[in-house]
């Protein structure tokens, strides 16, 4: 029962498959198609309004100090992802498909998320508060730095990104997340105590750009085109990345002296890319791929990074217990 358990699927994962299988057999086209995408480009602008005027400068502003872990988390999240993608470029680029490999690449540029990242810091006994801080800040960050990082990995590549797509991420994430925290002292008394209703929004909209890219994706043949061996082929790559990295970041934690619960911190948000943020993202950023595509990297990057860190914050929750009870026997 405790495998099944790890094994299961995250609900909004299975959200996520089911909005497939819908835009699979019933995909927009024609009129309805440029509805769906103009209700996509509003939706996310109000995603994004959204973050700005929940995110809590406070919460940034007390983790501060720990300016070391912080700096460790973007070094793994913003560099060192960027860099094992890079890296395994001679691989990917023979066993994916272009738009897969471009989606790979995207992956690597992405930040933390928030949720999963402190909730595996938390039932691991880490420095909760110092994820609280890493994982919102790096959020916050990658609105600005992640679209510049796609361009940089484009470019080295022979791509670049057009104006119309640096036009999209001006108007559709970086303007509303400033007025989201301008408008701030208004709204974000509203925004925490309406938390659980705004994430519904915010997982209704991810949904909402879902069906829209893949009822283009199968509109254009996605399902033709990508077999049973195309997606053991992402898994594969999606392992290797992920697991590229947690050894990095543990073996880095330790290197640098940081205590067991600072070392969680790190490996939980410096291992993690966020879905919330990066499909939006996609949508504005890869106008003329196949966004469909694109994104299925990241949709099984996410649930794989789920269950392997379920493992492992039951490995140290199991370790911390072990040497709590061994120091109460040598007190004894």
């Amino acid at each position: 029962m405790p495998l099944l358990n790890r094994l299961r699927p995250d609900p909004f994962v299975l959200a996520l498959l089911t909005t497939v299988g819908i835009a699979s057999l019933l995909p927009c086209a024609g009129a309805g198609a440029h509805v769906f995408a103009l209700a996509t480009d509003l939706a996310v602008a109000l995603l994004f309004f959204l973050y700005g005027a929940r995110l809590s400068r406070q919460v940034v502003v007390q983790g501060a100090t720990r300016w070391r872990l912080h700096a460790t988390v973007f070094f793994s999240t913003f560099l060192l992802f960027p860099l094992f993608g890079l890296a395994l470029s001679p691989l990917s680029m023979r066993m994916l498909t272009p738009d897969l490999y471009l989606g790979t690449l995207f992956l690597c540029t992405l930040p933390s998320t928030i949720q999963s990242s402190i909730a595996f810091t938390s039932i691991a006994g880490g420095n909760v508060p110092a994820a609280i801080c890493s994982a919102s800040a790096s959020n916050t960050i990658g609105i600005f730095l992640s679209p510049l990082l796609v361009g940089v990995m484009m470019q080295a590549h022979g791509a670049t990104l057009s104006f119309h797509a640096v036009e999209g991420i001006v108007a559709q994430l970086v303007a509303p997340f400033i007025l989201g925290q301008i408008a701030r002292p208004w709204l974000g008394a509203w925004a925490e105590r309406n938390r659980r209703t705004l994430s519904l929004v915010d997982r209704g909209v991810i949904l909402l750009v879902v069906y829209t890219a893949f009822s283009a994706a199968v509109v254009q043949g996605i399902w033709r085109n990508l077999g049973a061996i195309d997606l053991a082929m992402v898994v594969i790559v999606d392992m290797l990345l992920l697991t590229l990295v947690l050894i990095a970041t543990t073996l880095g934690s330790r290197r640098l002296g940081y205590s067991r619960e600072d070392e969680i911190a790190v490996v939980f948000c410096g291992s993690k890319k966020s879905l919330a943020s990066g499909i939006p993202m996609a949508n504005v950023l890869f106008v003329g791929h196949t966004i469909g595509m694109v994104v299925l990297p990241l949709m099984l990057f996410h649930q794989i990074q789920l269950i392997v860190c379920a493992f492992l914050a039951r490995r140290y929750a199991a370790r911390g217990a072990a040497l709590a009870q061994a120091s109460a026997k040598a007190a004894a």
